[in-house]
């Protein structure tokens, strides 16, 4: 089937729509946009300098592809990339790079729901659920399935791993290892998302491997190098191999759990 563009939007003469598109009342199709086929463009959106896959649905008044919010930014040629498969909701923002990388990036199969926020320089995998009024700011990285609850913050530059699942109106400043959840302002660890874990399909023999990390990492009181050192002389599975990585890596530092006060049980060991 060939586009269907309503006689009331408003498309740029460059901008490439395959079939089967269709495109609603009052909506801007701005320069440097492309959007695959069988995607859908609600009503009063505004979509400008974004490469969007196929299938993708955009209910109505999103701002996509729009001008970073970042003083460095005069006017640049940077763009947004869209996956296939994602669900966009009303009144979201997703937003084109700055200078410093030129490109904001977003997987497929994902759901933004109303309102929520990607900022400049993203880097979001595929899976991702963020739940009403959740913001990213900009550079921020999220993994593969990570669930970012209502009225979430994340902070520039923090990075959230796979499968980690943030509780509503959490505050994030630092980054959240790989499997964890965190709740709290600011975000402290609580604990493992062992239901995630398991729906992903990761076995009981390779969740013991990720719990073992997670203690030694995070639960052990033991300096942050020498638990890397200690896990690095063991037989880990592919996810807790992820976890140690993912927390080598860190440059913002890494959100640690609550320690509870003695005799009394934290909520990760009462993930046992």
């Amino acid at each position: 089937m060939p586009a269907k563009i309503h006689t009331t939007a408003i498309v740029h003469t460059d901008a490439i729509i395959n079939d089967n598109v269709e495109i609603g009342p009052y909506t801007i199709i701005g320069a440097g946009v492309s959007i695959g086929s069988g995607t859908y463009v609600g009503p009063h959106c505004i979509i400008e300098f974004a490469k969007i896959g196929k299938n993708n649905t955009f209910t109505g008044s999103d701002f996509i592809g729009t001008p970073p919010q970042d003083f460095k930014y005069h006017g640049e040629p940077t763009s947004l990339e869209i996956g296939d498969g994602n669900i966009v909701r009303e009144g979201v923002s997703l937003h084109r790079g700055s200078p410093l990388t030129g490109l904001t990036r977003i997987g497929s199969n994902c759901m933004f729901m109303a309102n929520s926020h990607i900022g400049h320089d993203g880097r979001v995998g595929n899976g991702i659920i963020m739940v009403n009024s959740a913001a990213a700011a900009g550079h921020v990285e999220i993994g593969d399935k990570a669930v970012i609850s209502g009225l979430v913050g994340i902070h520039q530059f923090a990075r959230i791993g796979e499968l980690c699942m943030l509780s509503g109106g959490a505050m994030v400043t630092q980054d959240i290892a790989p499997y964890c959840k965190a709740q709290g302002d600011r975000a402290k660890l609580v604990g493992l998302n062992l239901v995630g874990m398991r729906r992903s399909g990761i076995s009981r023999e390779n969740m013991q491997s990720v719990k073992l990390a997670y203690k030694t990492l995070f639960l052990s009181h033991l300096p942050l190098r020498e638990a890397l050192l200690k896990l690095r002389a063991s037989r880990l599975s592919p996810e807790a191999e992820k976890m140690v990585v993912f927390c080598e890596n860190s440059k913002r530092g890494l959100s640690r759990a609550r320690m509870a006060r003695k005799g009394s049980r934290t909520a990760d060991e009462n993930d046992e």
